[in-house]
């Protein structure tokens, strides 16, 4: 017959084995959880950055006049201090989703804000595969790198003279002047 104390000794070794499977397991489920956070956070990171580059745009465009501005400050984006009316570019200023405090502005050269990044010195999971209006992104070794910034469009070409000195036809500028347009015959 075995003894009780062997017995007991026997059982005590399986619980603490089972007990040790259970942390592992734990510590698992935790590593795995919290790669799902940061990865959900730099979802929301890239969304609320691209929120913020499109204010900024509709802000740009909206300038009235020929000559263009950026926002003097993020609040600018909420109400358009140069609209008689309420014109909001952006719902409210959202904060960081990875440091939970305020974007940092980045600078055009106006002076105005071009764009925002995070303040973050983290490095970010997400290294490739971004969208094309994030392809500035790729190989960024901390969020602080993840530049949300406005690029003006090109101005369109100036017309050009012909090259015998001649000007450029009156109506190639002018639309419908395709030569494609619908004629009552």
């Amino acid at each position: 017959m075995v003894s009780l104390r062997k017995q007991v000794g026997f059982t005590y070794l399986t619980v603490m084995f089972v007990i040790a499977i259970l942390l592992g397991g734990l510590a698992i489920v935790g590593e795995v959880w919290e790669t799902s956070a940061r990865r959900e956070k730099e979802a929301e990171l890239l969304f609320i950055g691209n929120q913020y580059r499109r204010a900024i745009g509709l802000y740009y465009t909206a300038t009235p006049g020929p000559q263009k501005r950026y926002p003097r400050t993020l609040e600018d984006l909420i109400k358009d201090p140069r609209q008689p009316n309420t014109q909001r570019h952006i719902r409210k200023l959202f904060p960081d989703p990875i440091t939970g405090k305020e974007f940092v502005a980045i600078k055009g050269a106006d002076g105005g804000i071009q764009g925002v990044s995070s303040a973050s010195d983290v490095a970010p999971l997400k290294i490739a595969g971004f969208r094309v209006r994030d392809a500035s992104l790729e190989g960024a070794q901390k969020y602080s790198d993840w530049k949300f910034i406005h690029t003006p469009p090109a101005p369109p070409p100036a017309a050009k003279p012909a090259a015998d000195g001649s000007k450029p036809a009156a109506n190639a500028a002018q639309p419908g002047a395709t030569g494609l347009e619908k004629t009552n015959h």
